[in-house]
Order: structure tokens, then sequence, then C-alpha cells
């Protein structure tokens, strides 16, 4: 099967952009269900790496599709961050949690945790040459590995990591500081909300994946200024989330 983590044709991506922006501007269903459309054969392809490990083929499709049509509702078209890149940790993520809830461990080779461990170097380097977040494959030539071994790594738990700290965390997924928004339109909603800088400060440790030192050289202030300003607006958009959730509605 054609690997759908290729290389997109620039005019491809262009209309993926574009109707992942007019959908989050309108709301309107049927460009969410051309969206799905467009990446059904990622969620297929991405299904068909874990057939053969005890799940019938076709309930896995089904979690790699509804973890598509979630991939889909949390993007945010403002972070200028591919959308494959996006989704293809959040759907091989919903894979992996549909085996955990089913109580199976999924063995991971040590190559793969091997790669895990440089990924997050990789997308750091990338981001800042090319001014955006990388590709999937992209990240295979600069690791010198196969899209397929990318993918198997971005969720792979390692050795001596909390089992939820994982490379999608550096590529798309939301990280352990946030784990408490269970929802990324809601982060989005709540992210709008915030100044300016406080707001970059997030983008750039949980979706660039910059450490506290890398982002106070780049915004001029002391790594102890980061460290405050990350817990304390973390604090407040988990306040804000459980307010929302509380509310009546």
């Amino acid at each position: 099967m054609l690997d759908p983590t290729a290389r997109q044709p620039a005019h491809d991506r262009d209309e993926v952009r574009l109707l992942l922006a007019e959908y989050h501007g309108t709301g309107d269903v049927a460009l969410r269900d051309r969206l799905v459309e467009m990446h059904l054969g990622l969620a297929e392809y991405l299904a068909r790496r874990f057939d053969r490990r005890g799940e019938p083929l076709d309930d896995l499709v089904q979690v790699a599709s509804l973890a598509l049509i979630k991939a889909i509702e949390r993007f945010d078209p403002g972070r200028g961050l591919e959308f494959s890149t996006f989704a293809v940790p959040t759907i091989v993520g919903e894979l992996k949690r549909h085996f955990r809830d089913k109580g199976w461990a999924l063995r991971v080779p040590r190559r793969l945790q091997e790669l895990h461990l440089r990924l997050g170097s990789a997308v750091s380097e990338l981001t800042h040459e090319l001014g955006r977040s990388p590709s999937i494959p992209e990240l295979a030539d600069r690791l010198q590995a196969t899209t397929d071994e990318v993918i198997e790594a971005i969720d792979a738990p390692v050795a001596g990591d909390d089992a939820t700290r994982t490379a999608s965390a550096t590529i798309g997924e939301a990280d352990d500081g946030i784990a408490g928004i269970d929802e990324r339109s809601q982060l989005t909603s709540l992210l709008r909300e915030l100044p300016e800088r406080e707001r970059t400060i997030l983008v750039l440790r949980f979706y660039d994946g910059l450490t506290q030192s890398e982002i106070a050289e780049r915004m001029g202030i002391s790594q102890m200024h980061v460290s405050r300003l990350l817990s304390r607006t973390l604090a407040q958009l988990r306040q804000q989330a459980a307010d929302e959730d509380e509310a009546p509605t």
C-alpha cells in the first residue's frame, strides 16, 4: 500500500490548509467530511500497522477514523503545522490507547526506543531550520530512518520515561503539563484569551518542543521567569477548563 505520509504536492497541502481554515472558521460539516475523505487513506494505513496483533482490522480502522476526526477538530490552522504531521501522532496515540485499554502491552523494539530519544532534537532542529514544524518524511530524512520507523517511534514509551511522555508531545500532541485539558478545541479557545507573551511561550514549549532555556533565550527573559509564567498560565488554563466543564449547559 502506498505510504500516505510521503510528501504531498504543494497544491494538495495548500488545499488542505484552506479547507481546515475554512472549517474552523465556519464549522461546516461538509468541509469536515471532505477533509476526512481526503485523509482516510492515512487512517487506514496507520491502522494496518497494528494488524495481526489480536484485534480485527475493521475495528482498528474504525478507531483510526475516529481519531482522524478528532485530529481535524483539534487542529489549529494558525500554528503553521502540516496537518499530516499533527494527525499521525494523534491517530497512532489513539490506536495504542485502544490496545492499552484492552490490557495488551505493545513491546517496543530497542531500535525504536533509541529513535524515539532522537526525535525531540530532530524536531527542534528542523523547526529552527525550516521555520515551521517538520513533516514525517522530513524527520525520516534527518534521522536516516523510514517513515514507518518514525511513525512507530513517535508514540513509543522509552524505558525510564514516564509512560505518558512520548515524542508526540513535541510533534503535535498535548504535553503532560496540559493533560488536564482533554479537548484540543477547548484548549484552542482558552489560548486565544491569553496575553500574547504567555500564548507564545506555551506554543514554543508544548507545540515546538523547546526547552525552558531555549524559550528564555528566544524571548529575552530568564529561565526562572519562563518557568513561573508556564506554571501560572497552565494553572489558569486548567482552572478555566474546569470551570467551563462545571458550567450548566
